[in-house]
């Protein structure tokens, strides 16, 4: 055979094995895509998505839409010519397995922490809403996290109210920290508690079970937590996240399912302060979308699929975006055609927004792009 024709082969042979190589080789790495958007004036499978109950609410129009991101499996690897595929695409991020997944978990670890997150960001969003319109608010103390693995798990549920540790009544999150840690790794623990009990009739939300003693063993701190500080290593832990849950004088249920996180809280709240305002839409009929947490104060955090996000609410229709200020540098990298990115800060910035986006002037709007 001649050389050239022997090098002709050979580097064909070899282009179709690094082909092969490409479609068979598997990467670390996960997919995020747009997901569906929900209008929180609007309603889901029939049923609103915010209802005001023991309150006066009022009708509202247009949209003011939270965002969701689509994102594959824990147990998705795709091919390297598939990843290489996903960077090149506009609509599809391509990050890092870890970045999505912490090493060892789950689907259902993944689905029970979104589900946590989630109703910890409704909480805060019917505070940060009531705190702006006035309304008073009282709050209990709560487990907000139970870590996968640990003793805790399957015992004590994130949602339930603490009522004492030991038989020592108790109302912070220092407390509960002081009553466990008193204990000698392996010693139990007795939580009293008010589970809550989750709402089967359709309309969301939860109400108290009746006061219960749990009895958790504990462990060591670095048992659960490898990378634990030298000073809390040997100190006992269940594996729970304490905080405070806030009481209503009304009831504000979120009827969402299927859906986890805490980047809907600014939409929620914004949503919950509409209904409850008489006297006119907040949003004048448009359309608006956006996303980002909410703590109790009313203050916006940065959120994760800032891209995908814009795109899932540019095909909704969506015309102005809410973008946490922490993602503007991000989210002005790639704006969809059409769609008017609003910097929000706070809840009261937010309202702001409205007030001119209501009033068509426009270009007074809060610029994600300014420093």
């Amino acid at each position: 055979m001649p050389r050239r024709s022997a090098t002709m082969l050979a580097a064909t042979l070899l282009l179709i094995a690094l082909l092969c190589v490409s479609v068979l080789m598997k990467v670390p790495y996960t997919e995020m895509s747009p997901g569906p958007t929900y209008n929180t004036l609007g309603t889901q499978g029939g049923k609103p998505v915010i209802t005001i109950t023991g309150h006066d609410s009022y009708p509202t129009t247009g949209h003011l839409n939270m965002t969701t991101v689509q994102v594959t499996g824990a147990k998705y690897e795709p091919s390297l010519v598939n990843a290489v595929i996903g960077w090149l695409r506009d609509d599809v991020m391509v990050v890092p397995h870890d970045n999505v997944y912490p090493k060892g978990q789950t689907d259902a670890d993944a689905k029970k922490q979104n589900a946590e997150e989630f109703a910890s960001s409704e909480d805060s969003a019917r505070t940060a809403a009531l705190n702006e319109l006035g309304v008073p608010v009282g709050s209990e103390l709560i487990i907000k996290t139970v870590t996968a693995g640990a003793p805790a798990e399957g015992r004590l549920h994130a949602g339930d109210q603490i009522v004492a540790v030991d038989g020592t009544p108790v109302t912070t999150t220092e407390q509960v920290a002081a009553g466990v840690t008193k204990h000698k790794p392996g010693e139990p623990v007795v939580f009293t508690v008010i589970p809550r009990v989750k709402d089967t009739s359709g309309n969301g939300g939860a109400t108290p079970g009746s006061r219960t003693d749990v009895t958790v063993p504990t462990v060591a701190a670095k048992d659960l937590d490898p990378k634990a500080p030298a000073e809390r290593a040997d100190l006992a832990v269940v594996g729970i996240g304490t905080g405070i849950r806030h009481t209503y004088p009304f009831q504000i249920d979120i009827g969402l399912q299927d859906v986890g996180g805490p980047s809907a809280g600014l939409m929620f709240s914004l949503g919950i302060i509409d209904k409850l305002t008489p006297g006119g839409d907040l949003t004048g009929g448009k359309f608006v979308a956006g996303t980002g947490t909410i703590d109790d104060d009313g203050k916006v955090g940065p959120i994760g699929g800032i891209s995908m996000k814009l795109i899932a609410a540019r095909d909704a229709g969506a015309e102005y975006f809410f973008t946490p200020s922490g993602n503007c540098a991000e989210a002005t990298k790639n704006v969809p055609s059409g769609l008017t990115l609003i910097k929000a800060d706070t809840l009261d910035g937010a309202l702001k927004s409205l007030e001119q986006i209501r009033s068509g002037q426009t270009s007074a709007l809060p610029s994600c792009a300014a420093k």
